[in-house]
């Protein structure tokens, strides 16, 4: 399968990612930045090779969008139809008309807000020229200290191994956060587990 046609947005100069505004990182570095507490504020879409997989993946996406360029709501309509044909490889299923144009009147506020989001605690940088190992060595020596397993630091190695277009295990977690698989496999909910399988689907 061909790449996202990620050149339509960029010629549209269309925002589809934004560290942190508000929040500051407890330190930062040339390769990343490291918020102890979390930040809600990291938006990076299309980041990795998953696709959207779902109508509510699909929902936030186009909120993100819209929260992210506050454009009018004909051009909100000309990107959510874009992403959502199918040949431009964003999604991995057909949607049809009556849908597309659900999402988008749905999705499209008089007033802005930042939509919900997960914690991040580290945040590599663009351009950053980490390998995939390098990377890891980080993660796991930023939340591997941690006395307790919390599920904010499971889903962060699961972003990490993800975007590195790795697949998910929970071996490889616990590896990362020094522990055992049965201290992560404890420490998951359900909407952990659902997220391994969507974002390994794409790998």
């Amino acid at each position: 399968m061909s790449d996202r046609n990620m050149k339509y947005l960029n010629d549209n100069r269309i925002i589809y990612k934004r560290n942190p505004i508000n929040d500051e990182p407890t330190h930062s570095t040339d390769h990343y930045d490291y918020y102890e507490d979390g930040t809600h504020e990291n938006y990076h879409l299309f980041n990795s090779k998953s696709k959207i997989t779902s109508y509510r993946s699909l929902k936030w996406h186009a909120v993100v969008l819209y929260y992210l360029n506050d454009y009018n709501k004909e051009k909100h309509a000309e990107i959510i139809r874009f992403i959502c044909d199918k040949h431009n490889n964003f999604m991995t299923f057909k949607i049809d008309d009556s849908s597309v144009s659900n999402i988008i009147n749905n999705t499209y506020y008089k007033s802005l807000y930042a939509p919900k989001n997960k914690i991040r605690k580290i945040i590599f940088k663009d351009y950053c020229r980490l390998n995939f190992k390098e990377k890891m060595q980080i993660v796991g020596k930023l939340l591997g200290r941690n006395k307790t397993i919390h599920e904010d630091d499971i889903y962060q190695c699961m972003i990490d191994l993800n975007e590195s277009n790795q697949k998910i295990t929970w071996n490889k977690i616990a590896k990362l956060l020094k522990c055992s698989e049965r201290t992560v496999i404890r420490n998951i909910n359900k909407e952990l587990k659902n997220e391994k399988t969507i974002l390994n689907e794409e790998i």
